[in-house]
This record gives C-alpha cells, sequence and structure tokens, in this order.
C-alpha cells in the first residue's frame, strides 16, 4: 500500500471505531508509539503488542465516550498527519474535550511510526 492508501483506510477504519482494526491490518510488529506529554503513564513505547495494551489503557480510562472527529489526512512523502477531536468522560477526569494532531511515517506499506500531539 501506498501512504495514500494507508492514510485513506487508516481515516476510514477510525470514522468507524474500528481503532483495533487498523492496528491488525496497518501497523508493523516492530512500530513505536510516542506521547508528547505523561497522560498516557508513558512516553513511547515499541512494538504491537505494546500497542495494543497501550490502547487498552486508554480506552480502561474512558467511562463514556460522546463524539469523534477525525480529518482527512495531509500526506508529505512517507508521512501523513490528521486531526482528531474526542469528546469522552473519562473516569476520575470528568468530560473532556482533546484535541490532538496524529502523525504517522509509513514503510514498506505498513505504519513504522505513530507521534500524537494534544
Amino acid at each position: 500500500m501506498t501512504t495514500h492508501e494507508v492514510a485513506n483506510r487508516l481515516v476510514e477504519l477510525c470514522r468507524q471505531g474500528k481503532i483495533e482494526e487498523t492496528l491488525k491490518e496497518l501497523f508493523s510488529d516492530d512500530a513505536v508509539s510516542t506521547e508528547t506529554s505523561d497522560f498516557m503513564g508513558v512516553k513511547v513505547v515499541e512494538g504491537l503488542p505494546a500497542i495494543f495494551k497501550k490502547n487498552e489503557f486508554f480506552n480502561s480510562m474512558v467511562e463514556e465516550f460522546h463524539g469523534a472527529t477525525i480529518s482527512d489526512p495531509t500526506v508529505a512523502g512517507p508521512y501523513f498527519s490528521i486531526a482528531w477531536t474526542l469528546d469522552a468522560t473519562m473516569k476520575e477526569r470528568g468530560k473532556q474535550h482533546m484535541e490532538e494532531i496524529c502523525l504517522y511515517k509509513v514503510k514498506d506499506g505498513k505504519i513504522v511510526s505513530e507521534q500524537f500531539f494534544y
């Protein structure tokens, strides 16, 4: 898959709420995920199993999802970005409106890195 194809597929699946499917289908086994704050407890995780755990950890912090919007991707070379907003009630934090820019790098048709800026 090209970077454009990976980007469009990621957006398609995320808009359907199929986050786990994005990991299974689009991510490299040795992908790296980087957070820019301590919100998730760790800043960098390496490998698909660790990214699955990070995703499970985030979901465990959510009491209720209220809605999300995901922009169309912007692609440049092997990179693409999307803007993602999320409204959710977080356990012990209450209702939150979150905005982030998600930056992905694609190599050999798979996402090899993701980084979140919020």
